[in-house]
């Protein structure tokens, strides 16, 4: 299913990173980090980790992706990029210019809203506006416990801390859930650069998906065969469009391992492929026809140098996408 061009779609304007990174019926691409290639374990070495960031922005790349992952659940398999997401966000944004921030995602459940608003809204001012916020709801039960919090429940904790932070972002706000009471008394600062941040809600996160849908500020969601993603993208939108909201972006992530062979055919891998650089943009061409907006490529699987790979990305995929 194609997005309908005879009726062009308009995003919200909310911060620089928004804007920039999310375009109606334009697809542009982002990078994982750690920009490194793991196979075999579940740990990053991050080395060149800052050098590679700093490379990914020079080269066009629109977005930096971090993942919230607390502890390391061998049963999981990744640790993501090691280090806290937020003091991440900070060092990343001191050591580059333009690119997006983004976080794909926090998980609300396991730590307290108020934390989390205050967190992003410093990261989003000290970027200069370049904070894309991803929330989820969290897959790993095993990290519940150790944080003496709920597994089962974690569906309702996402949707009061989406409020809250929501409220937080107001002057002076009066709210009240089962996060805490805000009684109109005192301020969150900084406030984020566009007003609120942009919160980008992962899968169905515990949610029905008309929830998702009007609660959020875009969709993240998991590579499928194009039947199946062209109907979850033009069920979402139908969904918005549904609850008198402005039209909302929809991003996915994808794992390559991009093969030296420029025409090398496809062939599956965990959650993506391995091929030659002219499938790969035919991929991407297709997505976006589709209405998909931005792919987060995670190159954890790769087998040839990355910063080669990063070079042929940059030159022979990134001027058919990033504007």
């Amino acid at each position: 299913m194609m997005l309908d061009v005879n009726t062009p779609p308009t995003f919200p304007q909310i911060n620089r990173a928004y804007n920039a990174v999310f375009q109606p019926n334009r697809l542009s691409i982002g990078l994982v980090v750690p920009i490194e290639a793991y196979p075999n374990r579940a740990e990053p070495t991050m080395q060149r980790h800052a050098e590679r960031a700093k490379l990914a922005e020079e080269l066009g790349f629109a977005a930096l992706w971090l993942r919230d992952v607390p502890f390391n659940v061998p049963s999981f398999g990744d640790a993501g990029q090691v280090l806290d997401p937020f003091v991440y966000l900070g060092a990343l944004a001191t050591m580059t210019d333009k690119i997006a921030l983004g976080v794909a995602s926090i998980i609300l459940p396991l730590r307290h809203p108020a934390h989390v608003a205050k967190a992003a809204a410093s990261v989003d001012v000290l970027s200069g506006g370049r904070l894309l916020l991803g929330v989820a709801s969290g897959d790993r039960p095993d990290e519940y416990p150790a944080l003496d919090m709920s597994f089962p429940d974690r569906g309702a904790r996402f949707r009061d801390s989406i409020d809250y932070i929501r409220a937080v972002g107001e002057d002076y706000p009066q709210f009240a859930n089962a996060h805490g009471t805000l009684s109109g008394g005192i301020d969150m600062i900084p406030k984020p650069v566009g007003g609120r941040i942009p919160l980008l809600i992962t899968g169905g996160s515990q949610q029905n998906p008309e929830w998702v849908a009007e609660h959020g500020d875009g969709w993240m969601t998991y590579p499928r065969d194009a039947a199946s993603q062209g109907s979850a993208v033009a069920a979402y939108r139908r969904r918005i469009m549904e609850s008198g909201s402005t039209d909302k972006p929809v991003m996915q992530s994808l794992y390559i391992d991009l093969s030296d062979d420029p025409d090398a055919a496809p062939s599956s891998i965990h959650l993506g492929f391995r091929s030659g650089v002219t499938f790969l943009r035919t991929y991407l061409r297709q997505l976006q026809s589709l209405g998909i907006n931005h792919v987060a490529l995670n190159l954890r699987f790769n087998a040839l140098d990355i910063d080669d790979t990063l070079a042929r990305l940059a030159e022979d995929v990134l001027p058919d996408f990033n504007a």
